[in-house]
């Protein structure tokens, strides 16, 4: 069992100048899999992100580094699937000749389907986030590229702190007041990094109640070795367990209390010499139809006294205070770093999609290898029957559960492609609070949609486990069972995306039929 375990788990192979193959590093083992199917014994594939880590969060080491140095060709999942220094490893070390191809994107032109990105969680408060739109050509920035968005200065009663809790936990501070800010280090401690066009949730912490106001700068920096860009400042008040409408300064201004808002830095309003920091607000949480630009300085964030939460216990969250100290709290939403933009990025949970993947890897190798197009050819359209007959299966065996019960519960928010191309709704991703366990409101909430659709089942992907304990007691009270879904990753049981997409679908059939 020990070997068969090793065997499973071991690292894809290292690239080199020595191997006659044709060289090819992937962001992730799903497209790894694509890869060796068309490519075959003409090439040899690596990918970034190893099996089983989570490709939003993962941090390339150096041995990623020399494998993208030795790289014929790249490929990438992109629509900021990846942790943005995936992308700026990739890019920065790859020869400027070889191919980078984001597929995502690309396969578009090859009819795949691509759906937007719906934020739509209940929360009793606003979720605050932070945003960066449009992508910085005319400044010479690509998506490797990165905007600081920078806390220079917080007036209040108290502490805010601005963080982010981690897939496994862990808080990443951003914003912290209570130890100053320091000019002189660029505000280094004080910073957030995003690349062009992306969103990232984030908690914003307060220790005491009263009015904060927080001025934050942002800057450009096209590429790690020229100077950043100032792109101007701006002021945003918060009212925190006070009378939103009382602030001094700030009569009759817009008080945003609900739905999703992000700090947010245009890179097409800078370059057209307008103010670009300003909040832009959707209360619905639907998307671009219903996003409106507010002016900080006739807006106030309200952060009522529903929204007080207790420090946790634990060594990691001392920066918010003492254990059980009261705070208030607009909460992150969704747990674990997670930079995305306005489309899902997850197009491999349809098996079409990746057909239209496999053709572009196709073209792609012929355009490096010529020599080896009939093979490749050959290969992508065994391939491809193989994904049709798949795709057939998905359907056919999703189908056997009554519609009535096809509700999809888990912990990622990365099944919609699945929901729209097989009829299964997905009807909620857990979205625990990010600095401890749910309040019992959102338990509740969590409790009334499992009991209301009388959900058999909820699925939790096994290399997130860890953060699901919530979704496996509510499951464990209300008697429902907890099966496995495969998202973004492979482990030592499911190798390959054939495997794991007949996985899914059988997991879903055998724990929601009757």
């Amino acid at each position: 069992m020990l070997a068969a375990s090793l065997t499973g788990c071991a690292a894809p192979p290292a690239l080199s100048a020595d191997d006659d193959r044709i060289q090819v590093v992937t962001t992730t083992g799903i497209l790894r899999d694509l890869v060796d199917n068309v490519g075959g014994d003409r090439v040899v594939a690596t990918s970034l992100v190893p099996d089983g880590a989570d490709p939003h969060a993962y941090e390339p080491s150096l041995r990623d580094v020399r494998d993208v140095v030795y790289a014929d060709v790249a490929f990438s999942n992109y629509l900021l699937l990846e942790e943005h220094a995936i992308i700026k490893a990739l890019d920065a070390n790859l020869p400027d000749s070889v191919p980078n191809i984001s597929l995502a994107e690309g396969a578009v032109k090859y009819a795949a389907e691509i759906i937007p990105l719906v934020e739509n969680v209940a929360l009793d408060t606003i979720w605050l986030g932070m945003r960066v739109r449009g992508t910085g050509a005319s400044y010479g920035a690509d998506r490797a590229s990165d905007i600081l968005l920078q806390g220079t200065t917080v007036t209040g009663p108290g502490a805010m702190t601005a963080y982010l809790t981690e897939s496994f936990g862990n808080p990443a501070i951003y914003l912290d007041s209570s130890d100053g800010f320091e000019a002189a280090t660029g505000y280094r401690d004080d910073t957030a990094t995003l690349p062009p066009d992306a969103h990232t949730h984030m908690s914003w912490a307060f220790t005491e109640p009263g009015v904060y106001r927080l001025t934050m700068a942002a800057q450009l920096a096209v590429t790690p070795d020229t100077r950043p860009v100032s792109l101007g400042e701006q002021t945003f008040t918060f009212a925190v367990g006070v009378d939103p409408h009382s602030v001094p300064g700030m009569s009759g201004a817009t008080v945003l209390r609900g739905g999703h808002a992000d700090v947010t830095v245009d890179l097409d309003a800078a370059a057209r010499g307008e103010s670009p920091l300003y909040l832009l607000a959707d209360p619905h949480g639907s998307g671009d139809v219903h996003q409106h630009v507010h002016d900080p300085a006739d807006t106030v964030i309200e952060v009522p006294n529903k929204a007080l939460a207790q420090v946790p216990a634990g060594p990691a969250f001392r920066f918010l205070g003492r254990p059980g100290t009261e705070i208030h709290q607009l909460p992150q939403a969704v747990l674990g770093r997670h930079v995305h933009g306005e489309i899902d990025p997850h197009l491999w949970q349809n098996v079409r999609n990746v057909i239209s993947y496999t053709e572009l890897i196709r073209d792609t190798l012929i355009g490096v290898d010529p020599a080896g197009a009939v093979e490749y050819r050959e290969r992508a359209t065994a391939y491809i029957g193989e994904l049709s007959a798949l795709d057939d299966y998905v359907r056919d065996t999703i189908a056997q559960i009554p519609p009535g019960r096809r509700h999809l519960i888990t912990t990622h928010d990365a099944f919609g492609y699945l929901g729209a191309a097989y009829e299964v709704q997905i009807s909620g991703f857990v979205t625990p609070h990010p600095a401890a366990e749910p309040s019992l409101a959102d338990r509740r909430r969590l409790t009334e949609t499992i009991r209301n659709l009388r959900v058999p089942a909820v699925f939790l992907e096994p290399n997130l486990r860890s953060r699901s304990s919530t979704l496996t007691e509510l499951a464990d009270d209300l008697d429902v069972r907890v099966c496995e879904i495969y998202g973004d990753t492979f482990d030592d049981r499911v190798t390959n995306y054939v495997q794991m997409m007949r996985f899914n679908a059988e997991s879903l059939r055998d724990c929601l039929a009757p």
